[in-house]
This record gives structure tokens, C-alpha cells and sequence, in this order.
């Protein structure tokens, strides 16, 4: 076939959301497949609502997803001479016809068939003028929008997804190509660029299906065979109804603030809908490019498992080399106040060991803020979970327990995991108590939380003087519990 070229064209009416970024992301790997060409349009036709911010957010998104376009970005509004022309060729041509109907008496029109329950489409009054009172009209000076004739029969294809599709022509009302102030539609400005840019296949959500069948005649009339349409399943919350903000529908850029890395934001977003033929799931960039086939596009809806996100995202955090993730952790731990020079200087050891150990139990770059504050705070005066309190620290033989632990622990010449955990054991033998009666308090003390990565690991890192500082705050815990009671 002759060289790949498709287009993401997001209107700048908000931000870069996941079912944008989703359609993006299957005509950038459709393009990198096939070796073709990725071009970016923004449709900022609709400039009452179309914002340069927006613009540089969706550029923002695309850009950390790792989306750069081969051509572009091009702006939709640069083109309106292009798109008036086109409406003009129309016209002349016979395919379009003026409509000098009043736009407010059509919108009234059609809520009193909605309000009824019926069906609207526009009845044809202007097309009934003759072509010398359609001139006289518009030489006059009365206003008029640009309508397309919609010729009889049906209006077919055969979708890259969906397979055969057909919509009957009396069901596609003659719609406005250029409105009654001279401005294109999106109907018609879409079709021109896509011409113009040479687009081969559109690839684009199954909501504008609907409006396929339109641009289709658009691109007929202007004698221009079509390109390959494909439609992609709507995205759906767990509930299986529409993606929504409750669901997960946000932007791909607070994805990123939230902690999510951009690999497996794309790997995850090329997983909706579309499969690689086996059970794999986390697949690097050059792995689904040699995968990508639109064969493996479903018909029904994906549904956008925010679990899922997690683990994949803690798959890549796990095997991302500690070294690489430093720059995305650091300014988490200064906003959070845990951040110091040293720990790139003098500690820089240390630090990263700190990192690799929380890794594998890491789900979003937060954890290593939450999950590293008890290595990075320098207070001793951790709150302690109060369900893990209630449930580990209770039995009358716990303090003396504790405090021979403490002894033993200070004790100790070589603090490394090993020697730990033997003391610990040692210790429990010795009171009659199992190991696990130990550790989950000693876990409390130096964590505040109730599960951790490996207690002894943990205290190898923390060092003996924090970890004796710790316990001992529990014993003064635990002494005051008993005074109380």
C-alpha cells in the first residue's frame, strides 16, 4: 500500500485525557508499523472555546507519553480559506446548496421533535429555490449557510474494526458545510485537511461513527476516494458504562503528578481494546510496534481497570534502574519536605540503597514518599497505625519482651540484616514467645506502619541509633499504656 499517513486531531477544548491519548497512541504505533508518517492537528475551529493552554497541555501530555509527531502540529484554523474554497467547489458543483432558513427557528424546530420524541431532520425548504432565486438572495445580502445534498442510497465501507458497515442515506439529513456567518464546520474543514494532508487511514473512536457516513459523501463529491476508517471501542469504567471523571477519566499529565512513569502509562493505554495476540502484558515500545495490528482491535468496550494501571506501573518501577528513577523521586521528597543534599553527596550509597529496597513494593513514584519517610524524616516521632497499634501491641509480657530486644540490640557490634534477625530469634527462644510476637512491634516502632519491606533490612538502613531511639519510644508507649491501665 502506499505509505502510512494518519492523523491525531484533538480539538484544544481541554486537556490530553485518556481516550484521547488512547487514539493517539494506536495511530502513533499504527504509523511506526507500517513506517509511515504520525501527523498532529489541533481543530481549533471553534475558537470561542479553543485555548492556546489547552494547546500546550495536550502537547505537554503527548510529549511525556513519549508521542512526538512526524509532522505537525498543524492548526485546523490556519486552513479556513482552503475549507471555504472547498464548500465553494461544492456549490458550483452541485453537490451543496444555500439555506437562507433562520438558524434559531431550525434550533426551535428541532427541540419541539425531541420534546415530541421524533426524529428531526432539516426538510429540504431552501433546496426547493431555484437557482436564480438562490443568486438573487444571496446578492441581496440575506444571510445563508452552505448545506450538502445528501444523495439517496446507502453510504458504505468496510471498517478496519468493525468489518462491513452501512448507513442508509435518507437517514443523513443535508447537513452545514459553512454556516450562516461564513465560518466552516468541523464536518467539512476535517474532510478538506484530510485530503490535503493525504491521510490513509483514520483511526478515531467509535463516537464518530456517526460521522463517517457524511464525510465519506464529503470526500466523493470532492472526487477523492476515501481513506481506511477503523473505530475504536469506547473506553468504560468497571461498571461497563461510559469512562467518566469517577472512573479514572483524567488527564494523562495527572496521571504523571500522581506518579505514574510514561512507560506504562502507554503500555496500559495500548492495552485498551487492542491485544498482541497472547497473554503478555507488559510490553516495551519496540515490542508493541512490531505487535500492532488493527486485526487485534475488539468490537465491544475496554474497560479501564485503574488495578491493572497499579501493577503494571509498579512492573516498570521495579525493573527501571534505581539510578533512572532518581530525578522523578527527588522533587516528590522536597515538596514533602524529605529531601537533603547529601543524600546525592555523602549518603548517595545509602539513599539508593534506601530506593532499591522500597522499589519492588512501589506502585506510584508517591510510595517512595510515603514509604521512604521513615528512612528520610529525621524525627524519631513516628505516628503509629493505629490499626497495626491495636492489633500488635497488647499482652502483658510484650514490654519486658521489648526492652531484653532493646538490650540486645545495644549490644550489638555488627549491624547488618543477618545479625539481626539471629539477636531477634535469640531473644524470642529465650522469652517464649515466636519471632512474628517481635518483629511486628519492633516493624511499628521503626515504621509506624503495620507491613514494610524486610524488617532487618530495614533496620540494617536506619542504623542502631535510630533504631534504639525508636524502640525506646515504644517501651515509654507501652509503660504509659500499662500506668493507664
Amino acid at each position: 500500500m502506499p505509505q502510512a499517513r494518519v492523523r491525531f486531531a484533538p480539538s484544544p477544548t481541554g486537556y490530553l485525557h485518556v481516550g484521547g491519548a488512547r487514539t493517539a497512541i494506536f495511530n502513533w504505533l499504527f504509523a511506526k508499523r507500517h513506517g509511515g508518517i504520525f501527523i498532529l492537528r489541533i481543530e481549533d475551529t471553534d475558537l470561542e472555546r479553543s485555548s492556546e493552554p489547552m494547546v500546550r497541555a495536550i502537547l505537554d501530555g503527548m510529549a511525556w507519553l513519549g508521542m512526538a509527531p512526524d509532522e505537525g502540529p498543524f492548526h485546523q484554523s490556519e486552513a479556513r480559506a482552503r475549507h471555504v474554497g472547498d464548500a465553494d467547489r461544492l456549490l458550483r458543483g452541485g453537490h451543496a446548496y444555500r439555506c437562507f432558513c433562520d438558524p434559531e427557528s431550525i434550533r426551535a424546530e428541532r427541540a419541539e421533535a425531541e420534546k415530541a420524541g421524533k426524529p428531526y431532520a432539516y426538510p429540504r425548504r431552501c433546496l426547493a429555490l431555484s437557482e436564480e432565486e438562490s443568486g438573487r438572495r444571496a446578492a441581496a445580502g440575506i444571510p445563508f449557510a452552505v448545506r450538502f445534498r445528501v444523495p439517496d442510497g446507502p453510504i458504505e465501507w468496510n471498517d478496519l474494526v468493525h468489518g462491513p458497515t452501512s448507513f442508509a442515506g435518507v437517514s443523513v439529513e443535508d447537513f452545514v458545510l459553512l454556516r450562516s456567518d461564513g465560518s466552516p464546520t468541523y464536518m467539512l474543514s476535517v474532510v478538506s485537511d484530510d485530503i490535503a494532508m493525504e491521510i490513509t487511514h483514520v483511526i478515531r473512536g467509535d463516537d464518530h461513527i456517526s460521522n463517517t457516513p457524511k464525510q465519506i459523501l464529503l470526500y466523493r463529491a470532492l472526487d477523492r476516494e476515501p481513506p481506511a476508517f477503523a473505530h475504536l471501542p469506547l473506553i468504560l469504567g468497571e461498571d461497563k458504562k461510559r469512562l467518566s471523571k469517577r472512573h479514572g477519566a483524567m488527564s494523562v499529565l495527572e496521571y504523571r503528578d500522581l506518579g505514574y512513569l510514561p512507560d506504562a502509562m502507554f503500555n496500559f493505554l495500548a492495552l485498551l481494546g487492542w491485544s498482541p495476540g497472547d497473554d503478555r502484558q507488559k510490553l516495551d515500545r519496540s515490542e508493541l510496534i512490531e505487535s500492532f495490528d488493527l486485526s487485534g482491535v475488539g468490537r465491544s468496550g475496554a474497560v479501564f481497570d485503574l488495578k491493572k494501571l497499579e501493577w503494571l506501573n509498579g512492573q516498570y518501577l521495579t525493573s527501571t534502574p534505581t539510578e533512572a528513577l532518581v530525578p522523578e523521586i527527588v522533587p516528590r521528597l522536597a515538596a514533602a519536605g524529605l529531601w537533603r543534599e547529601e543524600y546525592l553527596g555523602a549518603r548517595r550509597e545509602w539513599f539508593l540503597a534506601v530506593l532499591r529496597l522500597l522499589q519492588p513494593r512501589s506502585r506510584t513514584l508517591e510510595d517512595f514518599v510515603t514509604d521512604g519517610l521513615p528512612f528520610l524524616d529525621p524525627s524519631d516521632d513516628l505516628a503509629y497505625d493505629p490499626d497495626a497499634e491495636k492489633k500488635h501491641l497488647k499482652g502483658d509480657g510484650l514490654a519486658p519482651s521489648i526492652a531484653a530486644l532493646r538490650e540486645r540490640f545495644a549490644s550489638m557490634s555488627s549491624w547488618t540484616k543477618e545479625p539481626l534477625e539471629e539477636a531477634l530469634r535469640a531473644v524470642a527462644a529465650e522469652r517464649g514467645v515466636s519471632a512474628g510476637k517481635l518483629i511486628h512491634p519492633v516493624r511499628l516502632a521503626v515504621t509506624g506502619k503495620g507491613v514494610s519491606p524486610g524488617l532487618f533490612e530495614v533496620l540494617e538502613l536506619l542504623g542502631k541509633d535510630r533504631v534504639i531511639s525508636r524502640v525506646d519510644r515504644l517501651l515509654e508507649r507501652l509503660k504509659n499504656a500499662n500506668t493507664a491501665a
